[in-house]
Formats: structure tokens, sequence, C-alpha cells
């Protein structure tokens, strides 16, 4: 299982675009496989992968994940080929269609099948994505055009699913999925059987499956579970998370997260793996209260399982 940094989220998010590169610059630095960035109300993730790029050389970059409602297909695929150039064919393009939540308050955009609307956004997408042309017409998104960008390596596509048929879009269309506050029962018994089944179906490889969630090490496991409840308290309550929690029997985000002594973190990240996971995507967090070395402890750790989970 590759072990990820996630850079940007909430708590953590950078105060200047140079400081945000900067951090991508040290997660290469301490030799961690993947950078993870988010695509929420910061600075926009898409933009960043391209300033990291040619200050970086090996290290992976994921979006998880860019909204698709807000933008067209025809203008990510340019976006992302772009990218993808950039960093030297380094990018998985997380996508997702959000939350009902959001999609209709921050944008104003009716959340209507969304199911139905990533088939149509996927069939846009990805031929573009693939240098090939478009010709497709359907309920939401109509679109013929072919782009002028020439020979890039198409990025990965990866999306934020957990329902049946995102899940069945992820294995047979995409190339995985990335998730957030899904624990390990959840990915062992939900989604690994579901979309394993979807892209043997389709005739494409083993899918990937990158869990994202909130870790800490700590030597007070339940004063961390209880800071993660809080902190991250608004996912418990949009129903798409809410729906991966009640798979998973867990009353809030607290109850999925990692969290422990470093032993006891290193056993959790284990049963992720030994569950179906491919990556880890780690978002470190920090209970009030804790000492200033509480999120080295937690880095340290990870540095050290890299290429041995």
């Amino acid at each position: 299982m590759r072990i990820g940094l996630g850079i940007g989220l909430s708590s953590q998010s950078p105060a200047s675009v140079s400081e945000f590169v900067g951090q991508i610059e040290s997660v290469e630095r301490d030799g961690f496989e993947i950078a993870w960035l988010p695509q929420i109300l910061g600075f926009d993730s898409l933009t960043m992968i391209a300033m990291a790029g040619p200050r970086t050389s090996k290290i992976e970059f994921v979006t998880g994940v860019v909204p698709v409602y807000p933008r067209h297909p025809v203008a990510l695929a340019q976006q992302a080929l772009t990218v993808a150039s950039a960093t030297g064919n380094r990018l998985a393009l997380g996508i997702g269609v959000a939350h009902p939540e959001t999609v209709t308050t921050w944008w104003g955009i009716p959340y209507d099948r969304p199911a139905k609307y990533m088939r149509e956004y996927l069939s846009v997408l990805m031929p573009l994505l693939h240098g090939r042309r478009v010709r497709f017409k359907g309920e939401f998104f109509t679109s013929e055009v072919a782009l002028r960008i020439g020979e890039i390596r198409p990025p990965g596509v990866l999306l934020a699913a957990l329902a049946p048929r995102m899940l069945d879009l992820a294995g047979s269309v995409a190339g995985g999925t990335v998730l957030w506050l899904v624990g390990r029962k959840a990915v062992e018994t939900h989604v690994m059987p579901k979309i394993t089944a979807a892209a043997k179906a389709a005739g494409k490889p083993a899918p990937r499956i990158c869990v994202g969630l909130p870790i800490c090490v700590t030597d007070d496991a339940p004063q961390a579970r209880a800071a993660a409840d809080k902190q991250f308290a608004r996912y418990g309550q949009l129903v798409n998370y809410r729906r991966a929690l009640d798979i998973e029997g867990a009353e809030g985000p607290g109850d999925v997260s990692v969290v422990g002594n470093e032993a006891e973190v290193e056993r959790q990240l284990r049963a992720f793996a030994s569950a179906g996971a491919t990556d880890f995507l780690a978002s470190i967090f920090v209970p009030d209260g804790s000492p200033p070395e509480s999120t080295r402890r937690t880095r340290t750790l990870l540095q050290n399982l890299v290429g041995k989970v």
C-alpha cells in the first residue's frame, strides 16, 4: 500500500501559494509517494500541482477530489492534460459529484441524478484525455470537439465513489476510487468487492482504492478520537459521508480515524492494506492541547512505513 500526505486540508491549509508549493516539495523530500490535494474552498488544487510539477521530480499528485458540477468536462480535460504535461505525467485526477448540500448552496446548481450526470461527464472527459474526438449527445451534455494539445499520456481518473452505481463507474470506466472517512469494514465488505467486480466485468486491471483518513499518533487515543469528531464534524453531517459511516457502524469521524501509538497506528494501516486499500492518503490532525511534536511524531511514523505496508 502506497502512502501519501494531504496538503491544504482544513486547519492545515497553507497561507500562501509559495507556502503551498513549499509543502509539496517537503512531502517529496521526506520520501512520500503521493501528495494528496483536496479541492474545497482554498487554493485551486490543479493550479498548485502545475506550479509544483517543475519543482519536483518523482512524487505523484492526486486530487481528492475536484467537483465536476462547476467544471465542464471539456474544460477539465484541457486543464488536466496541461497539468499532466507540467508534472511529467505524475497526475491522478480524482473527481466527484460532491454533495447536495454544497452543490446547491455554493454554486446554485441542481444536484440531479448524480450517477447519470457522472456517467455522461465521463463520456465526454475520457475520450478527450485519451486524445480522441468526442461526439456525444446526452441529457446533461452535448459535445462534439477535439482538443489541440498534442500527445500527452492521459492522467489516471479516480472517482469519489461509495454508492453502487458510482462504484460501478469507478471500476468499469475510471481507474479506481478516492475515499474519505470510509473505515476498514466498509472498504473490505462494500467498496472493494463492488469496484473490483466492475473492473473485472469490463476487462480492466484491478482498480486503485485510495483511502483518505484523519490520522494522529498519540498516547491518548480517546482524546484524539474526540478531537477528530470535533474537527471533522461537518463531514459527519453530509449525507454521502453519513452513509459511509453507517456502513461502518460509526457514530462520527473519530470512530474511523486512524489514531493510537506507533504500534497501534501501524496495525490499523496494515489492516487497510489487507482489506484492499492500494493507497493511504493521510490527513494529519492534532488534538487541542497536544504538544508541538505531535505532528512530527505522526509524520515520522508514516515516513518510516513508506514501502513497507
